[in-house]
């Protein structure tokens, strides 16, 4: 019979994409408007500090891949690794959001190294957590039917996740990011307890950690001969830049750019502060997104995913483009509000192409790779990170952008740093989704092709449990 889990159990596991979400975008779109502009780390500093960063990245992710899949105990393959780091996780979130007042006494090379050091032991533990919950999706959930819609409530899950890690904070923390030691301790428990509650859903299939595990090199010989991945994981650092270039760009474009810089008087004698135009300026693109993720879903199950990321990808950078001409807060907003429906697409359309992929490479190893394959994809999250953060580094630098001074909170910005910013914010996301559209044309693994390895993967899976007595 075929393997499926309750509806409830499958929601508490989607959860996870609340913690997930919640502190990696909280780290990409503050961290390093946090250390610049209110620490005052010099940006090409924080860009050396990337470099490093992505090094770490080409050994920490595809290595801990490697060792969950052929790491096995009563317990299983993934939980394990989840359950003992993500509360030193979320301890690590805090700290590097609020390093101590010794360090900050101790001037810009205590902060750059204070800072170095925490990123990459953030990183680490945020890939064992993220990387075992997000490899047991596929495992967990192989049915087609089902597994679209525990995407989607992983989509769901994850905005709700942006909404509080995105646009939360600068209500809490305020203009002068005076209260971020507030936000980073709400983020640290949040973060926690979803991780805690998606463990109550996680299950594992005994029949996976009964594979022989293939030996590394051969493991990634075999990783590396799957040209459909290798177009994918190009496609995914597109994405995955233009995501993280829009988050992080946001607190200095807003600022900036849309000059963000004094209370704002609505219609209806109604007034928000600069700390809440911020949010809202997030927020309702998140909303938007939300809205949006049915009506991706339903084109997904008329189209599937392959042929409709790329409608979304050129759509998304079309609209980017608006960010250009927006002026003020209201224009801003507009952009991103239409912007918020074509990203629901780019965040669920991934999650359903990696999981045929991994399906598909278990026709030809006989052994389930979720760990070396999400190993691998979470490398390109932090290189596309890495990426960004170095093109934040380089534009802010040459564009002659001027920090903010004690006592001058909102220093005027010239013209070559406010071209900067909307370039950091519209220009490069909208080409590389442009890559990303051209990356797919050659992508084979949909249609007919696709329906047969779902067919033959079914009838692997089954052989599998008749052979261990599980059916």
């Amino acid at each position: 019979m075929p393997y499926r889990l309750p509806r409830w159990q499958l929601i508490l596991y989607a959860s996870g994409s609340l913690a997930t979400a919640l502190s990696y975008q909280a780290f990409s779109t503050y961290i390093q408007f946090l250390y610049i502009d209110v620490y005052g780390v010099r940006a090409v500093w924080i860009g050396l500090v990337w470099s490093v960063y992505g090094l770490w990245n080409a050994i920490n992710d595809p290595l801990t891949g490697y060792l969950s899949d052929r790491y096995n105990s009563r317990w299983g393959r993934r939980i394990p690794w989840i359950a003992t780091t993500f509360i030193p996780l979320s301890i690590t979130f805090y700290l590097l959001f609020v390093p101590p007042a010794g360090v900050k006494a101790g001037g810009e090379a205590a902060l750059l190294f204070y800072f170095l050091f925490f990123v990459l032991l953030f990183d680490l533990l945020w890939t064992i957590v993220v990387m075992n919950w997000t490899a047991l999706f596929p495992e967990m959930v192989p049915d087609e039917k089902q597994r679209a819609n525990v995407s989607a409530w992983r989509q769901i899950f994850s905005v709700l996740g942006l909404l509080i890690g995105v646009a939360l904070p600068p209500l809490i923390a305020g203009a002068d990011w005076g209260g971020v030691a507030m936000v980073a301790g709400v983020l640290a428990v949040v973060t926690a307890l979803f991780f805690g509650i998606s463990l109550i859903g996680s299950r594992e299939r005994p029949e996976f950690a009964a594979d022989e595990p293939l030996p590394f090199t051969e493991s990634i010989k075999a990783t590396f001969a799957n040209r459909n991945f290798l177009i994918f994981l190009g496609v995914n650092l597109m994405i995955q830049f233009v995501f993280l270039a829009l988050t992080s760009t946001t607190p200095f474009y807003t600022k900036y750019v849309l000059r963000l810089q004094e209370d704002l008087t609505l219609p209806g004698g109604i007034t928000l502060d600069v700390a809440t135009q911020n949010s809202v300026f997030l927020g309702l693109t998140f909303i938007m997104a939300l809205l949006a993720l049915p009506v991706w879903a339903a084109i997904t199950r008329r189209w599937g995913a392959w042929k409709t990321l790329r409608l979304c990808t050129l759509l998304s950078a079309g609209i980017l483009l608006g960010f250009f001409l927006a002026t003020n807060f209201y224009t801003g907003l507009a952009v991103g509000v239409v912007f918020g429906l074509s990203l629901a697409g780019l965040l669920m359309l991934t999650d359903l192409l990696i999981a045929d992929l991994v399906d598909a490479d278990e026709l030809v190893t006989d052994v389930r790779r979720e760990g070396l394959y999400f190993g691998m994809n979470g490398l390109v999250i932090r290189l596309a990170f890495t990426v960004q953060g170095m093109i934040t580094a380089v534009i802010l630098t040459l564009s002659r952008y001027v920090a903010p001074t004690e006592g001058v909170l909102y220093p005027e910005q010239p013209a070559t740093a406010v071209w900067g910013l909307r370039f950091m914010i519209a220009g490069f996301p909208a080409l590389a989704l442009v890559v990303a559209y051209f990356l797919l044309s050659k992508y084979t693994l949909h249609g007919e092709k696709l329906a047969e390895m779902r067919t033959a993967v079914s009838s692997l899976h089954a052989q599998k449990r008749e052979k261990l007595h599980l059916d």
